[in-house]
């Protein structure tokens, strides 16, 4: 783990710099203790984050084992009391659960929540398909009107939170939120943890997000001995051949065309215009 965090520390100084906009001292909310909640713990730790986990059963030994394995500004409560403490809500609890779960957790008035959930099943062939009709994400903005939805973290494996150099490169982590604070402010945490974050759009773009989730997990229901994870490679292709201030032919521009979020630069930059 020392290791890791030691490679990670480069990494953020060599992206960032001085243009990540995140303040290492938020209270961070784990909510569900399995693959990636134990794996997103360990690492906001690491960043400086104070971090609560809850769960069903915070005094049982394997949660108290990750308090421990955390560090010792972690603790670990009930999923409400977690979130009522905490400045960022990360929801890693499945479907069906969630329902239950982010219906319950109090007032989550100008908290961001991060929702990192997998809402699918398999079909009759096997295969993934979808649960909702709409969005894991969009389903808990509406239950928390007063919070801040970010749907990210979803498209990779918890392998990369611990080593996000596993695979041989840096890999490309969606993000998709209504609120552009919000979604700036995780894009930054992406970063300083080696990622590579891709702004999405709104939130109802969630709905791509979770459609990429099935995608991931085609190689893993055939057993197939390699998986893949995603990697966008920059291109400028297009913005070369028409103005910045202008919207490909035939295209109206978004609601959000002047108030566009700002990533940090991760460095990888696309390949210059033709002379």
């Amino acid at each position: 783990m020392k290791k890791t965090i030691l490679t990670l520390a480069g990494i953020t100084a060599l992206v960032c710099g001085f243009s990540c906009n995140v303040t290492f001292a938020d209270t961070v909310a784990v909510i569900g203790t399995g693959d990636m909640g134990d794996s997103l713990g360990p690492r906001f730790a690491a960043l400086g984050y104070r971090v609560v986990y809850g769960s069903r059963h915070p005094e049982s030994e394997k949660v108290q084992s990750l308090v421990k394995k955390t560090g010792e500004n972690a603790s670990a409560t009930t999923q409400s009391a977690a979130a009522q403490q905490a400045d960022i809500v990360l929801t890693l609890v499945p479907w069906p659960a969630m329902e239950a779960v982010a219906q319950n957790l109090g007032n989550l008035d100008g908290k961001i929540i991060v929702d990192v959930s997998m809402p699918f099943t398999q079909g009759e062939d096997g295969y993934p398909q979808h649960l909702l009709a709409t969005s894991s994400a969009e389903m808990i903005q509406a239950w928390n009107p007063g919070a801040k939805v970010v749907k990210t973290f979803a498209t990779m494996g918890s392998h990369l939170i611990d080593d996000p150099l596993s695979d041989g490169g840096m890999v490309s982590i969606p993000i998709a939120s209504d609120h552009r604070d919000a979604k700036e402010k995780i894009a930054g945490i992406v970063v300083a943890m080696g990622l590579d974050p891709v702004d999405f759009g709104p939130l109802r773009m969630a709905r791509e997000i979770e459609s990429m989730q099935m995608i991931y997990m085609i190689p893993l229901v055939q057993n197939r001995p390699e998986n893949w994870e995603f990697y966008f490679r920059r291109s400028d292709y297009y913005g070369c051949y028409q103005s910045r201030e202008s919207t490909a032919e035939g295209l109206v521009p978004p609601y959000d065309a002047g108030n566009l979020a700002i990533f940090p630069n991760t460095g990888q930059a696309p390949s210059p215009c033709p002379e």
